[in-house]
């Protein structure tokens, strides 16, 4: 078996999980379509799975196929210091007006919900994140940062995350 297709298989179980189903309940979700002895194989490693197959499975899990598939070493990743990281503070978040923070709210709690990280403390959001929340609230990523930072939610040190695009 090869390096990549464990890192295939480690990633489609990753899906799964943070979807919350077990391979028994992939059968049951898809009406038999995916057999959880198949899906488990491809997980594993057993079982090669092609391109139709697997575009077939993102499909069903609801994610684009590039999401399937691991990171190759010809991928580039980010210098992980580079930018501060933009930490939601969910214990000063549930100090904010109701009104105010509802929509960072439902956002952070989808987030919790996908990741099946509830540790309710803080909350480590991309950039790709705060530029969707800006949107949201209809405002600039920078003035949402700033806001956030006011609230109490945001440390000050992510305005350099902002600023840096």
């Amino acid at each position: 078996m090869s390096e990549y297709t464990k890192a295939l298989g480690a990633r489609l179980r990753s899906i799964r999980s943070q979807q919350g189903l077990s391979l028994h309940g992939v059968e049951e979700k898809s009406r038999g379509r995916w057999k959880a002895v198949v899906v488990g194989s491809y997980e594993r490693g057993d079982r090669n799975v092609t391109v139709e197959r697997l575009a077939e499975l993102a499909e069903f899990y609801g994610v684009p196929a590039s999401e399937l598939l691991p990171a190759t070493r010809a991928t580039p990743s980010p210098p992980r210091d580079a930018l501060p990281r933009l930490v939601i503070d969910l214990e000063q978040l549930s100090t904010v007006s109701p009104d105010a923070a509802a929509a960072l709210s439902r956002y952070a709690a989808t987030i919790q919900s996908q990741r099946g990280d509830y540790n309710g403390r803080v909350l480590s959001i991309r950039q790709e994140d705060l530029r969707s929340l800006a949107v949201i609230y209809d405002d600039s990523p920078g003035r949402l940062t700033e806001q956030l930072i006011e609230w109490g939610v945001l440390a000050p040190e992510a305005r350099r995350a902002v600023t840096a695009e």
